[in-house]
């Protein structure tokens, strides 16, 4: 039902290879973070019929140097004993798509374009997306070749939509600011200072980021008043009582990077009791962020 085509272009075909084989970087599937399923249920293209939630958008914009609004013309399905193989319930397919639009990119893209992809199979086996699909890719240029883009992971397709592509661009905008957060990859240091009166103080957690940027969170306390915190991506202090509102670029650096627990961060607090009250103070920006939900 999906033949495979009888010449692949070189760097498609390079996928294929054994992973024994001798295949350039530029030639091989980037291996998925997470297990790649497409974003689950049936509603085309891979994804879940809730759609992908901001978190996903942000993994999968944040590593792209190109994304493309695009429309499948051909699909192949790759045979499994020519690859290596997928993840449980998905298939490899060789795509074949014609240009919509470039959502965003540091590079031109032609008017069709190739690529592989893992969509997940239904229990027949039939992948959740088909020809005639509009889809929005998440890939990097090949050098030399324009008629090719490498998916920045093995499943960054998505199905398109005018909502989807409406949630994406503010996304893409944010990250692309000369301002943007930096990506938080770890908790630096913290100190809880007490204030004057019973019940008033203030902690300060530090972030290691992945650009060597600033990031930190306060959080402030007074008499007779629920602890009130803030965020800052800046050599500024945190504007406490304005923490950053979900399914924001700066709310997703912090719920989607900083581990549950400070395990290793450094704690300046002077004595047992600050200490203490530093880590609730953490475990309190935790729960005041919630979960960063992803599909996938």
């Amino acid at each position: 039902m999906y033949p495979l085509p009888r010449r692949l272009p070189v760097m498609l075909l390079a996928a294929l290879m054994p992973l024994t084989g001798s295949v350039p970087a530029m030639a091989q599937l980037i291996p998925a973070a997470n297990p790649p399923g497409g974003y689950g249920a049936p509603k085309g293209a891979g994804q879940a019929a809730d759609g992908p939630t901001y978190a996903d958008l942000v993994a999968l914009a944040d590593s792209a140097p190109l994304v493309v609004h695009a429309r499948i013309r051909k699909m192949a399905r790759v045979e499994d004993a020519r690859m290596r193989p997928p993840a449980a319930g998905t298939g490899r397919f060789y795509i074949q798509a014609e240009t919509r639009a470039l959502i965003t990119g540091r590079s031109a893209i032609g008017q069709s374009f190739a690529y592989l992809v893992d969509l997940p199979l239904d229990a027949k086996g039939r992948p959740r997306a088909r020809k005639k699909d509009e889809v929005i890719v998440f890939a990097r240029a090949v050098p030399q070749r324009p008629e090719e883009v490498q998916l920045v992971r093995p499943d960054a397709q998505i199905a398109w939509s005018p909502e989807v592509e409406a949630r994406l661009k503010p996304i893409i905008t944010a990250l692309l600011a000369p301002d943007a957060p930096g990506k938080v990859t770890g908790v630096r240091e913290m100190s809880y200072v007490p204030g004057n009166l019973a019940g008033e103080g203030e902690t300060q957690i530090f972030f290691n980021t992945a650009d060597n940027s600033a990031a930190s969170v306060t959080v402030r306390h007074q008499p007779g008043q629920p602890p009130q915190w803030g965020a800052s991506f800046s050599e500024l202090v945190a504007q406490v009582g304005r923490p950053p509102a979900p399914e924001t670029l700066e709310w997703y650096r912090l719920a989607c990077g900083l581990p549950p627990t400070p395990a290793g961060a450094t704690n300046g607090s002077d004595g047992p009791a600050a200490q203490a009250m530093a880590e609730a103070d953490y475990r309190f920006v935790i729960e005041a962020l919630g979960p960063c939900r992803r599909s996938s």
